[in-house]
């Protein structure tokens, strides 16, 4: 597989993780997220689905490629 032929997937915070409990702070950091608005790309696969899955409720997704 080239990089070129790697899917990725959009995401954007949309809510704060001011609050919430340590381990949906640090699978928002491992995303690439830290506040509200920033965007991160990142390469699709089954781990980071799971991470999308945990912390759903605070980002959206903003498109699949």
């Amino acid at each position: 597989m080239t990089n070129s032929s790697k899917k990725t997937i959009t995401l954007e915070q949309t809510k704060s993780a001011i609050g919430r409990p340590g381990e949906q702070r640090r699978t928002l950091k491992g995303l690439g997220l830290d506040k509200i608005g920033r965007r991160s790309s990142i390469e699709d696969t089954p781990a980071v689905r799971g991470m999308v899955a945990k912390v759903a409720h605070l980002l959206r997704v903003v498109d699949d490629k």
